[in-house]
């Protein structure tokens, strides 16, 4: 059975779908973790009391002209601390920390390209990335570079949209007319391959159907003309028109539809 979707946090609770996601991750005090997305999500903070240290990248656009390069210096303005832990190769290469702050990750959120993280090696216990893969860049080299940070024996964790391995590719039109540079939703079995391609191994799996209401998804479209469209045709197919792909149906008076995520943790061979 569906589930209602929010991933906010009302009067300081942490909403149901994060909570799950939360729980799928297995956060341990010792882990030292780094989330990686397009624009700021919510798990730098939801981590942060759960574990030692988080770091958290805001990717830059993958046509977005950098240095050719790695990050190589990032400057805050609290001046130099020291740490002589192996926290510190979870800092962005370069001279300064900031002081964390409570209830905030560890550090500021770093901008970079997925595919040159600014950190070394085998940096982190924990690496994330929610609703981000397919928007950073080519997925593949993406996940190379997760699973290059990520220490032997820790954990990759990837929430992302998924579609049946039996369904096809419909769906995506009306993801396309909400925002025309959606790079396709990938069935279950492309998302595990590429990510055992890119030399991990999968240790968990948990895919569900989440069910949503439509407006605020439609605030994200980049034309009002298009959110008109899909509005229509949802509720066309609630009056028994053609089928969509979104199994909408009307709630409390609202227009809700349904997408397909998946939790998958991986681990570096």
């Amino acid at each position: 059975m569906p589930q209602p979707a929010t991933t906010m946090r009302e009067n300081g609770t942490i909403a149901p779908h994060l909570r799950r996601l939360l729980d799928f991750v297995e956060p341990v005090p010792e882990d030292v973790c780094l989330d990686v997305a397009r624009g700021t999500g919510p798990m730098p903070a939801a981590l942060t009391p759960q574990v030692r240290h988080v770091a958290a990248v805001d990717a830059l656009p993958p046509t977005q002209k950098h240095d050719a390069g790695r990050t190589s210096t990032v400057t805050f303005g609290t001046g130099p601390v020291r740490i002589t832990t192996d926290v510190d190769l979870a800092q962005p290469q370069g001279p300064f920390r900031p002081m964390p702050r409570r209830g905030c990750p560890d550090t500021p959120t770093v901008r970079a390209k997925a595919t040159r993280l600014p950190y070394r090696d085998n940096a982190f216990s924990l690496v994330t990335t929610r609703f981000s893969l397919y928007h950073m860049g080519d997925p593949d080299r993406v996940l190379r570079e997760l699973l290059r940070v990520c220490r032997p024996g820790g954990r990759l964790i990837i929430a992302d949209l998924v579609r049946s391995n039996l369904s096809g590719p419909d769906r995506d039109r009306l993801e396309r007319l909400r925002d025309p540079d959606h790079p396709g939703t990938p069935s279950i079995a492309a998302l595990t391959d590429l990510i055992t391609s890119a030399g991990a191994s999968i240790r968990r799996l948990d895919v569900f159907t989440v069910e949503r209401p439509i407006e605020p998804w439609l605030a994200g479209a980049r034309d009002h003309r298009a959110a008109d469209q899909i509005r229509d045709e949802l509720i066309d197919e609630v009056d028994g028109g053609p089928k969509t792909g979104a199994k909408p149906r009307i709630i409390g008076g609202e227009l809700w539809f349904t997408q397909s995520w998946a939790h998958i943790a991986a681990e570096p061979i």
